[in-house]
């Protein structure tokens, strides 16, 4: 064990709980049980079983409000992976369920036997015709494969409102739709083929024109089967008919009845009923999409109404004119959005009974676009419209920034609301369709239902097509409350199906929750049939058992998950997922979901259990050390959960004192430090040039073992030399902004074998020939933006850095007179925001007296706009980080890039590359994993430049792509050069 290991029980729960009545029991403590193990270990290999206790907790949750423990958790690479697995299933007599995002709301991504992760090798969009079409495998989300389409001027139809994490996969699966599909754009009526693998094993390609005869020989007895289902129901007119009307509002609760309508062969048939079949039928591995056009002229309105049904009354007519989008926000959604950043503030004095339309048109061009603005202001002048707070306009807008806001507070809807439950609470979120004439009704209905059993309301939904959703909020850990649910449940679900015929899932798929309520909606003849046809299609009840189809009347109580409190920073979580896309470690360890979904388990269990150890013993690595840091998570919540902050948090409680006066002296002590470790680089550098990297690995690589991996960074081939000792001499006098040099640039140069300044030298020459000379304090020196010890939790350290250099900031700056240029990303935000807690009194109130400029805000904004280009390269690729992402300042890089290439690619795959300072040094397989697709990416070509605006990042991106990525304002002071010597 190396000497300085740290103790798993530092992060130990410190509160008396009471064991959680849904803990994970001591016999589930050894993680996935003997043979399983061992059998699957042998059947796949040992890097696609996750075994371990922590493996499975993790992905015990979702989205939804279930949870249940899988038995072992396989990670399959391709299809034959996908073939084994189920084979041995049917030779074990065991279950299993495939899992994408786990961003659905019903538990159909959980299995209690074998579950199978079908997101992290299955990734990848094709643009075929143009972006007429796109092949897309399963593990895509609708976001990444939409970006690829944007570039053709098309899009999906389906558009869930969690786009970012959910994946086409499970779109397709749960027949998922969104904002504006309704029932003509979602999967069902967009999808031109799909692949899918049946429980068998055999593998359909539903575009082969051989796929019918194939599958005859293959699978005879299905085929027959599904001939046979097909003629009984179109023999039966009465029901022919009921299934079509079904289906004229949303509807996906239970199988597609209609594909034995719609469908000629059995694999036509097939390719219906794969849609909204949840996992059950087998597992898809590929699909084509028609794609729809991506109409870019918009225009849209927030409106606010005095209440729900006034505001439902006016759907019709906005539906009459033409909106692509109608979405419905009542007031205690209105109110809880304000936690999301953007969203006005005083909102959260709305009156209760306000309501709001979020409506919506889009147009190829200017002259459709004046159309439909006509209509819909023919459409508000007959509204009776309230202003309830100074932000309301009530007006069309083109402006895309509000646009977005109000998308931002639309699709929020379950987060915001649901990060502001109590505490504690278990949420539900459910979703109906009724005919859009009764919306209004409806909404009236539904208000009366909640308020009765004690629920508050909030309610949301795609009013153009007749769709809401609602929340519920219980303590799941309590019977009585348990009961509460299930009396709404049963008296929600005969209003939906007695009084307005509607659907009791429109768009979120049956799932768990809705399974015993099935044949309340479908009647028993229809419902028969859908058990027939699972029989069909799996007789031997391999996938997904006791999703969508459950004979059990309480099966919608059972595996409710309860909260159990955790840290405040991370206590608001839903479990949505939405974060997991943007997380470096996504692919490697853990993600914030799974890391907040394992802290709540320990919160669940006894203190000293053995699930509590287990899951402690695993947490340093998986979920502590490999977290970057980087906090992208937040910017992806909706309601702002930062876990990298607990993170940072959990890494200060596994400190010893003695290692955090060793941090704080060298804050104290920062210029030898500083001196030192340029020394040190610029040693290694001549060593390695004479001996090579490995002998300084290997050293490095004991010296890890021998002291703790998070605390020797490793020598790692790539690492530039040593930065020049003394910076550029500039003069205060006549100076525009006082320019600080970050430390990482004062110690590493740029990347070996290019030409020209350094970043220093350029920023002062470039910043010089637009008329805005810069000033670099002679003493410099020993000052940091305070990251170094921020990352790593070190407060002491912190806290003695971030008060240095706000006060050294606020007397060079005179005050604040001038503006403080910093030329990495990552120290304008440590400087800007994240030193902030740590600074006392009265550093805050100089603080609020600096204006903090990023280097590439200073020269797109400031410098640009007075300088001549004299030469351009053909292409450059750029790497925006996360720390710009923070900034808002990743405009300002592709402007820069765009005026010094003729072409600039930013990577669809672009991301945090979680080098995070030195953790890439530290943990090297974090970046490895980080930033292995927009590597890949980067690869498919050449690019004259590659740039960036932050040294460590672009080390990391070095690394992966072995091309020398650089600073975008080296390459601008080139670019700008009036001679080129």
């Amino acid at each position: 064990m190396p000497l300085l290991e740290p103790d798993p029980d530092a992060l130990r729960p410190g509160t008396a709980r009471e064991p959680a009545p849904d803990r994970v029991t001591d016999r589930s403590a050894g993680g996935t049980p003997e043979p399983l193990r061992s059998e699957l270990t042998a059947l796949l290999g040992a890097d696609k079983v996750l075994w371990k206790i922590s493996d499975l907790v993790r992905y015990a949750s979702d989205a939804s409000p279930y949870r249940f423990l899988p038995r072992v958790v396989l990670v399959p690479e391709d299809l034959d992976d996908i073939s084994a697995i189920l084979s041995y299933a049917h030779g074990k007599g065991r279950d299993v369920v495939f899992r994408a995002a786990g961003t659905s709301l019903n538990g159909q991504a959980q299995g209690e036997d074998i579950l199978v992760d079908v997101r992290r090798h299955w990734t990848g969009v094709e643009v075929l015709d143009d972006g007429a079409r796109a092949r897309i495998r399963p593990g895509t989300t609708v976001l990444r494969a939409n970006i690829a389409l944007a570039r053709h001027g098309r899009l999906l139809g389906p558009d869930p409102a969690s786009a970012i994490a959910c994946t086409v996969g499970g779109v397709v699966a749960n027949n998922a739709s969104g904002m504006t599909a309704g029932t003509t754009r979602n999967s069902y009526r967009t999808l031109a083929s799909l692949t899918f693998v049946l429980p068998s094993g055999t593998v359909v390609d539903t575009a082969d024109p051989a796929a019918d005869e194939e599958l005859a020989r293959a699978e005879p007895e299905l085929c027959a089967g599904l001939m046979e289902l097909k003629a009984e129901i179109e023999a039966d007119e009465e029901l022919a008919a009921r299934i079509r009307a079904k289906y004229t509002i949303k509807n996906t609760n239970g199988y597609r009845l209609d594909a034995f309508l719609d469908g000629a062969t059995p694999v036509r048939i097939l390719r219906g009923l794969m849609v909204g079949s949840e996992g059950t039928f087998g597992f898809i591995s590929e699909v084509v999409f028609d794609t729809l056009p991506l109409d870019r002229r918009i225009s849209s309105a927030l409106l606010f109404f005095p209440s729900l049904t006034a505001a439902a009354a006016a759907v019709p007519r906005f539906n009459e004119a033409g909106a692509i989008a109608v979405e419905l926000m009542d007031g205690n959604t209105l109110r809880a959005s304000v936690s999301v950043p953007g969203v006005p503030a005083d909102w959260a004095a709305l009156p209760r009974t306000t309501a709001a339309l979020l409506v919506e048109f889009r147009a190829a061009d200017e002259a459709g676009q004046e159309a439909f603005e006509r209509a819909a202001d023919a459409v508000v002048a007959g509204l009776d419209l309230v202003v309830p707070a100074v932000s309301v306009t009530n007006a069309f807008t083109r402006d895309p920034e509000t646009i977005a806001g109000y998308w931002k507070a639309r699709k929020a809807f379950v987060t915001a609301v649901g990060g502001s439950r109590p505490s504690g609470t278990t949420l539900i979120t459910e979703d109906f369709a009724v005919p859009p004439a009764r919306l209004a009704d409806a909404c009236e209905a539904l208000l009366e239902l909640q308020s009765r059993h004690g629920f508050d309301a909030a309610v949301a939904g795609h009013a153009a097509h007749g769709n809401l959703h609602f929340l519920l909020a219980f303590d799941a850990a309590k019977p009585a409350d348990v009961e509460r649910y299930d009396a709404f449940m049963q008296e929600f679900c005969a209003l939906v199906v007695d009084r307005f015929d509607g659907s009791l899932k429109a768009e979120h798929a049956t799932g768990r929750n809705i399974a015993p309520f099935l044949e309340r909606e479908w009647g028993p003849r229809a419902t028969e049939l859908m058990w027939r046809t699972k029989q069909v299609i799996d007789p031997a009840g391999v996938l997904a058992p006791r999703i969508v189809l459950d004979r059990d009347p309480r099966a919608h109580l059972r595996g409710l998950k309860t909260i159990p409190k955790v840290e405040a920073v991370a206590d608001p979580c839903i479990e949505c997922g939405f974060c997991e896309p943007t997380c470096p470690s996504e692919d490697l360890t853990t993600t914030p979901r799974q890391r907040i979904v394992l802290r709540r388990e320990m919160m669940r269990q006894v203190d000293g259990s053995p699930v509590e150890a287990g899951l402690l013993d695993a947490y340093g690595y998986d979920a502590v050390d490999t977290c970057a840091g980087d906090s992208t998570c937040k910017l992806a919540c909706p309601v702002g959960i930062d876990t990298g902050a607990m993170m940072k948090g959990f890494r200060h409680l596994r400190h010893t004192p003695r290692e955090e006066r060793i941090a704080a002296l060298t804050a104290k002590n920062f210029a030898v430090v500083e001196a030192s470790a340029r020394l040190a680089v610029a040693v290694a550098d001549t060593v390695g040039d004479r001996v090579g990297d490995g002998p300084l690995g290997a050293v490095t690589r004991l010296a890890r073992k021998a002291v703790r991996p998070d605390l020797v960074p490793e020598w790692l081939p790539r690492i530039p030399g040593a930065a020049a000792r003394r910076l550029p001499r500039t003069d205060r006098v006549g100076a525009s902004a006082v320019y600080y040099p970050a430390c990482v640039n004062r110690i590493f140069a740029g990347p070996d074998g290019l030409p020209g300044l350094s970043l220093a030298e350029a920023v002062v020459a470039v910043s010089g020939r637009a008329g805005k000379p810069v000033w670099i304090p002679e003493n410099v020196a020993g000052t940091c933006c305070a990251t170094i010890w921020h990352s790593k939790g070190y407060d002491a350290g912190n806290r003695i850095m971030a008060n240095r250099i706000v006060e050294a900031a606020w007397g060079w700056t005179a005050g604040g007179a001038l503006p403080l240029v910093v030329d990495a990303s990552s120290c304008t935000l440590g400087i800007a925001e994240e030193v902030v807690p740590y600074l006392s009194e009265d550093n805050r109130a100089l603080h609020r007296e600096l204006t903090v400029v990023d280097s590439l805000v200073w020269a797109a904004d400031e410098l640009l706009p007075e300088l001549t280009v004299f030469r351009t390269a053909g292409s450059a690729v750029v790497h925006p980080t996360c720390s710009m992402e923070h900034l808002g300042d990743v405009g300002q890089l592709r402007a820069l890039a765009e005026a010094c290439a003729d072409e600039v690619v930013v990577p669809d795959d672009a991301g945090c590359c979680a080098f995070a300072g030195d953790r890439g040094m530290l943990h090297k397989e974090l970046t490895d994993s980080a930033t292995a697709k927009e590597a890949a990416e980067v690869a498919l070509r050449p690019y004259d430049l590659h740039l960036s605006a932050n040294r460590m990042c672009e080390i990391g991106m070095e690394r992966a792509t072995g091309q020398p990525y650089r600073s975008a304002l080296i390459e601008l002071e080139h670019a700008t050069r009036p001679t080129v010597r």
